[in-house]
């Protein structure tokens, strides 16, 4: 993504990524999809020679769908008002359509950031109109879980936003099967374990199979609690099996 090439210390940004966007939009009927890598040769291409080189002799469009605020070229240079001067000469329509409001707010990807900073899954969720998942690899870790009872997948949330610390109860879906688990996930830096790396952490629920190096995707349902830490591991069982109990009534 351009925002985070130029910005090298945004580490957590995304929304979804690449694999999620392209089912997502082959999904509302999408005939084909191009995707280009951000590098430092495609960020010094003049916005003119971007219009004249890639839309006009690669893309050909016909119609070019884009927001008020969109900037592109190198130095940021193009935006809608150069698109629109050169769509007679160039042969395509620029459409810009209307932003969702909610409550009086622009529907944007910032503020669906906001939104799961905040902990407001429901209203994030509800303006996705889908459930917002992470998408991983499970990873094998010092498997604590399983020492105190409640063996978990651990995963990296690699450069996705990072939502409000804490427990939530998920569904999780395996790669290339349609069958869908229920679960509880902890996602922080498990301050009881004195750890320093933020990780995603999800005990399903009667399961017991071996998922290393398995992709999942997991969807967040409902948030349970703030992380917090224990003062032993007693405590923290207890507190896990209450959290246990919640999350299976959110999920029922």
């Amino acid at each position: 993504m351009p925002k985070m090439y130029f910005n090298k210390k945004l580490k957590n940004f995304r929304i979804s990524n690449i694999a999620q966007k392209k089912s997502l939009l082959q999904k509302v009927g999408v005939d084909f999809i191009i995707t280009k890598k951000f590098d430092k040769n495609f960020s010094k291409i003049k916005y003119f020679s971007f219009i004249q080189n890639i839309l006009y002799k690669k893309i050909k469009p016909k119609f070019i769908f884009v927001s008020n605020n969109f900037r592109f070229g190198n130095k940021r240079e193009g935006d809608v008002k150069k698109l629109i001067y050169y769509e007679k000469k160039f042969g395509y329509k620029i459409v810009k359509p209307k932003p969702l409001i909610s409550k009086n707010k622009i529907i944007s990807s910032t503020f669906i950031r906001k939104l799961l900073l905040d902990g407001k899954l429901d209203y994030a969720n509800k303006l996705l109109r889908r459930k917002w998942s992470i998408e991983s690899v499970v990873q094998r870790g010092r498997q604590m879980g399983k020492k105190i009872g409640f063996p978990t997948c651990n995963l990296d949330i690699k450069d996705y936003i990072i939502p409000k610390l804490g427990v939530y109860a998920v569904k999780i879906h395996r790669k290339n099967t349609n069958k869908v688990l229920k679960g509880i996930a902890n996602l922080g830096l498990r301050p009881t374990f004195n750890q320093k790396k933020i990780l995603l952490e999800v005990h399903i629920f009667n399961f017991s199979s071996n998922l290393y190096n398995k992709v999942l995707t997991i969807d967040f349902i409902d948030f349970i609690r703030n992380e917090k830490k224990f003062k032993n591991i007693n405590q923290l069982r207890r507190q896990i099996s209450s959290d246990l109990i919640r999350a299976k009534k959110k999920l029922n």
